[in-house]
């Protein structure tokens, strides 16, 4: 299929430097060299080594001349083993340059391991924002779903795995340098992964849009990313090797995760945590059922409802059409979510650091009637 240049090539430097275009992981060994890697952890997990796409980055390292060392037991929801397990594999290798190629969870194990390696201590000591003392090493991020933007955030989300409690690690320094942004490597992506990523990432467009720490960037980056993903969401669903479509739907992530690193989330994401914790909802389905609930709360804001209506008229409507065509749960019951649970699940939603930057104050009473609204 001939796709147009306009539509999937280019280059962006915001900070680090994006790379967009199809083949473009055949570029990962140049920009590793040209940020100085000579010995290269590439950190990725199990599925995209099955997937081809883990030797594919190995060999355009190897070409360009670089030593790689690999560690690809990522698991889904990173913990703090994750990341000790990728720290023990750096310190073997004595790398000085780390490549997380994969979801959210390869992502952020490798920002997690930098942390680590170049500063020492535990994950809890970075739970925050720029809390690392020294210099971080080159960090370079290749995403294969179309989902978080972790590409383009300086944040990682890594568990603590004894006591599951979600951190936030965010410091400027742990950004990635470059960001390797290749359609092909979506194009693997099973139907469930990609409706799952692709909820997701609207939700951080939408939520972004609104909440109270947005700006004049963020706001640009949130209303491109969603017309891209209002768009593609669709078409990846009906033709999977659709390469355009899946260019829109990762582009479409990337700014809407740029956009949260201008701004912030909301009470979608406030109310999706508890399910995933309590339930082990996917956060994709989770974030994706309580949205629709949370824009029309937000309608209480006349700005915010002034956005939505921008971004698509009748919104909530559209996102619960979009939830049917992916066949992803629209009521909260049908993902396992318990009425007589509804209490606890907002005081832990009311706690959410998320939750103070949504358009409306939710406290616990707040959060109880997204939860009943969505049963």
């Amino acid at each position: 299929m001939e796709v147009p240049d306009s539509v999937l090539r280019f280059e962006h430097v915001p900070g680090g430097k994006v790379l967009f275009a199809p083949g473009a992981l055949g570029q990962a060994g140049s920009e590793a060299a040209r940020l100085g890697g000579h010995r290269v952890l590439l950190v990725t997990d199990p599925g995209i080594r099955s997937a081809g796409h883990e030797e594919r980055a190995i060999g355009s390292l190897r070409k360009a001349g670089l030593e790689v060392f690999v560690f690809d037991q990522v698991r889904e929801n990173p913990t703090t083993r994750d990341v000790a397990l990728a720290v023990e594999a750096a310190r073997d290798g004595a790398v000085d340059l780390i490549v997380g190629l994969g979801g959210g969870s390869s992502m952020d194990t490798a920002k997690g391991c930098n942390f680590l390696l170049t500063n020492g201590g535990e994950m809890r000591d970075y739970w925050g924002v720029n809390k690392a003392e020294r210099p971080m090493l080159p960090f370079m991020a290749i995403p294969t779903t179309a989902g978080t933007g972790s590409e383009c955030q300086s944040f990682a989300l890594i568990a603590d795995e004894e006591t599951h409690q979600k951190m936030a690690c965010g410091d400027k320094k742990a950004a990635a340098a470059v960001a390797i942004l290749d359609p092909e490597l979506t194009l693997t992506k099973p139907r469930g992964v990609t409706a799952c990523t692709g909820i997701d990432a609207l939700a951080h467009a939408v939520e972004t849009a609104v909440c109270k720490k947005r700006t004049g960037i963020s706001a640009h980056y949130s209303r491109v990313a969603f017309h891209l993903l209002n768009r593609g969401f669709e078409e990846v669903l009906r033709g999977p090797g659709d390469l355009e479509a899946r260019g829109r739907m990762l582009l479409g992530a990337a700014f809407a995760g740029t956009a949260i690193e201008n701004s912030m989330l909301g009470a979608a994401h406030s109310t999706a945590n508890p399910l995933t914790a309590r339930y082990g909802t996917i956060h994709g389905v989770a974030v994706g059922l309580m949205l629709p609930h949370v824009v029309a709360a937000n309608r209480r804001d006349a700005a915010a409802s002034a956005i939505y209506d921008g971004l698509h008229p009748g919104l909530e409507e559209r996102l619960q059409e979009l939830l049917l065509r992916a066949g992803l749960p629209v009521k909260a019951r049908d993902a396992g979510m318990e009425l007589e649970k509804v209490p606890e699940l907002a005081a832990e939603a009311a706690k959410q650091w998320t939750a103070q930057f949504n358009p409306v104050p939710l406290d616990e009473a707040g959060m109880a009637d997204l939860y009943r609204a969505a049963f």
